[in-house]
């Protein structure tokens, strides 16, 4: 199980790496888009829906159980990335920047569940968690390393395999603790009153 959450943190990381690393490359090859401007915008875009993301999805786990959010936004992100990589280019320069909106609830959701999924030894399961940052450097090199031989196009496909084994985590995680959730009404009602204490 240790194994197999760290291959999670390896697959979320290596695939926003990929994408954020190869986007303006893969515009720029197949519809002609510049680097220095729309490349660079979307790049800009992917970061800027990810950090709107991970707001929202903050919220959204107040309401909705995390496997369920991860098993959706992770289906939204694997869209996404198909649109990007075989959609037009004005549905191209769109799609891979919301791919970051998506990818934004996944490293928390991931993390929480590994470690509500023991009962133990958190501090030594987190670190070795956090070495799964490695996957930044791992599955960015190996696109390219396709890319080489196949093209980037084939090559980014690497993306729905690190993106299919994130989705799996929905099915086969067994967390001890779930989430508290509440009702959409029950949620605003709160806030209203945390904010009449202030």
């Amino acid at each position: 199980m240790v194994q197999l959450f760290l291959l999670g943190i390896i697959a979320y990381v290596g695939t926003e790496q990929s994408l954020a690393d190869w986007m303006s490359q893969f515009l720029s090859t197949y519809h002609h888009f510049s680097p220095a401007r729309e490349g660079a915008r979307a790049v800009d875009l992917f970061w800027g829906l990810m950090s709107i993301g991970c707001v929202l999805g903050m919220a959204l786990l107040r309401l909705r159980d995390a496997k369920l959010v991860l098993a959706v936004f992770t289906t939204l992100a694997l869209g996404c990335v198909g649109l990007a990589l075989f959609g037009s280019a004005e549905v191209s320069l769109l799609a891979f920047p919301a791919t970051g909106f998506f990818l934004s609830v996944m490293w928390s959701i991931i993390f929480s569940l590994a470690l509500n999924s023991v009962s133990r030894h958190h501090g030594a399961f987190s670190a070795i968690l956090c070495t799964g940052i490695l996957g930044g450097a791992v599955v960015p090199l190996l696109v390219g390393m396709l890319g080489d031989r196949l093209g980037l196009r084939l090559a980014m496909l690497t993306v729905f395999v690190t993106l299919g084994f994130i989705l799996s985590i929905a099915f086969w995680a067994r967390p001890l603790i779930r989430n508290e959730t509440v009702g959409v009404l029950e949620l605003f009602s709160s806030r209203r009153r945390s904010n009449a204490h202030d």
